[in-house]
């Protein structure tokens, strides 16, 4: 399976660091919150893993 990022609604703040760190799966929405648009592909993993560490609110996982 590919893996895919989910967000932890009542942990999200909306700081966007998921987005700058991995635009090509996350957008934001008009209010700042992420919106995942695809799963991840194998070269973006290590992004992907960097962009759940790098959350502040420990909002964000990786899942199969």
């Amino acid at each position: 399976m590919t893996p895919q990022v989910r967000v932890d609604w009542p942990r999200c703040r909306a700081h966007g660091l998921c987005f700058e760190l991995l635009p090509e799966v996350v957008e934001l929405d008009e209010w700042g919150y992420p919106v995942i648009t695809a799963p991840v592909p194998d070269d973006l993993l290590t992004h992907a893993r960097a962009a759940v560490k790098a959350c502040p609110q420990i909002a964000l996982r990786l899942v199969d």
